[in-house]
């Protein structure tokens, strides 16, 4: 069975004795109920992992580091998902998936048509618990590092930010298929998938994406909910440009 996997908030370093925070120790001791000299495996985020040992006296527990693992679990290229903000808690599942997925960075954007609208300590509130989410999914898959989730902007706002690679932004019903569209060059390295809320992007949100060097993809003749729908182009963008070949 494998050793349960904890992310560490600050920098670890090859054969350190380190005492684990608060709250992944109580996760470790009173939750997984892993006692004294129980093997687990510690990550910072910054690439690759340690194995350990847990050592529990009291009240602390602690644990001693071995040799760098640099292995990882990283897509070959890099894949930014642009999510419309959906209503309800359809963003943890998005959240989630989308690490377990190999998705890199995810951009909440408050489209025209989001249902949901998040400003001051409610946006703050739901962005840490998100980034909880994201802590957890990447605990739970092997990944060694945390996928960037971005703060909540509008579309407009986002495209004026830099970006490599393509931009490709979703409709049901227009732009070329996937597959097609992945051909081109500056999808090889770095892929940006705009995928819109319940009601969809609006014809001003898709004008501006378009003007901004966005391509419009399709995937199929069938309508998938925005839960559904970036989740599968994420997948099969990757399996497409090859991404997850050992």
């Amino acid at each position: 069975m494998p050793s349960p996997r904890f992310y560490c908030p600050f920098a670890l370093s090859p054969h350190a004795r380190i005492e684990l925070p608060d709250a992944l120790a109580h996760h470790a001791v009173r939750v997984l109920r892993l006692r004294d000299g129980d093997a687990l495996v510690l990550f910072d985020g910054h690439g690759g992992s340690y194995p350990a040992t847990l050592r529990v006296a009291g009240r602390t527990a602690h644990a001693e580091l071995g040799a760098h693992d640099a292995r990882e679990a990283e897509l070959a290229g890099g894949m930014t998902l642009v999510q419309g903000l959906p209503s309800g808690d359809k963003m943890d599942w998005i959240v989630e998936k989308a690490v377990e997925l190999g998705v890199q960075q995810l951009v909440p954007v408050a489209a025209q048509r989001s249902v949901l609208q998040l400003t001051g300590d409610r946006q703050d509130k739901r962005l840490a618990h998100w980034r909880r989410i994201a802590v957890a999914a990447s605990e739970q898959c092997g990944r060694n590092r945390i996928m960037r989730i971005e703060t909540v902007m509008t579309l407009e706002q986002w495209l004026a930010t830099p970006a490599a690679g393509m931009r490709a932004i979703c409709h049901p019903e227009q732009g070329a298929p996937l597959s097609q569209a992945l051909r081109a060059p500056d999808a090889q390295q770095a892929l940006c998938l705009l995928v819109g809320p319940e009601g969809g992007w609006t014809d001003g949100e898709r004008a501006a994406a378009t003007s901004a060097g966005a391509v419009t993809v399709g995937f199929g003749p069938r309508v998938l909910r925005t839960e559904t729908a970036g989740l599968a182009l994420v997948a099969a963008a990757t399996a497409l440009l090859g991404w997850n070949d050992a």
